[in-house]
């Protein structure tokens, strides 16, 4: 019965699904693997890196990525898809500072992504978008971290430590059972490889993961040679 509903974005199937949303979700799931953990002092949020031939150049192209000075985002899913919402998410971040002539606050920046994928979910003659986003930042004023999932649907949560994208489910049991509330960033940037190792394929090595980290300092990825430090201290 849903195969007669399945191709249309903007109608409800009688069991009241939107079965493109579905199907967006479902290329997430077979995405790269991505992990965010919420800190005391800081957030942090990692990804599997695979490049498909070993003539790639791998530090050409980032899956972490800074949106403004205090905010970063990573992605499980679609790479195309994500580079048009991170343009929009830093283009949405310079608007609200040239209104208010101050840093966008991170949860009102994943409402305004949020809002940006939700219209894909309702409009005629285009597709959701196929990824979702965890979006990490620094909170200036609350001088507080925050850890933010964006999916297709347009709906957002905010959360302590996730996992997204290939073995989902096993990287969230794994992060259920290593999580307490006071991880200290340096302990959380070890559990975030440690949660993308085990589902890992092969050697894990500086050039196929990326890690950002976000405190009071602001955002940024972390360098390879960091990595690899991180890398050779859980052996």
């Amino acid at each position: 019965m849903s195969e007669r509903y399945s191709f249309s974005l903007t109608t409800f199937s009688p069991s009241g699904k939107l079965v493109q949303i579905e199907y967006a979700l479902a290329a997430v799931a077979a995405g790269a693997p991505s992990v965010g953990i919420k800190a005391t002092n800081g957030v942090v949020i990692a990804t599997e890196k695979k490049q498909k031939s070993v003539l790639y150049d791998e530090h050409s192209i980032h899956k972490v990525e800074p949106i403004t000075k205090h905010i970063g985002m990573v992605y499980s899913g679609m790479g195309p898809d994500n580079r048009v919402l991170m343009r929009r998410a830093r283009k949405l971040a310079q608007q609200y500072y040239l209104t208010y002539q101050e840093e966008i606050p991170t949860p009102q920046l994943v409402q305004r992504i949020a809002n940006v994928m939700q219209e894909y979910t309702q409009s005629g003659g285009v597709r959701p978008f196929g990824v979702s986003l965890l979006i990490a930042g620094w909170d200036m004023d609350e001088d507080r971290p925050y850890l933010f999932q964006c999916d297709p649907s347009g709906a957002y949560f905010a959360w302590k430590a996730t996992a997204l994208g290939k073995n989902f489910v096993n990287g969230k049991t794994f992060l259920e059972k290593r999580y307490s509330e006071d991880i200290e960033l340096e302990d959380a940037v070890h559990t975030a490889i440690l949660t993308l190792k085990e589902s890992f394929e092969g050697q894990m090595t500086e050039d196929n993961i990326e890690v950002g980290i976000s405190n009071s300092s602001g955002f940024r990825r972390l360098t390879p040679a960091e990595v690899k430090d991180y890398l050779a201290s859980i052996g």
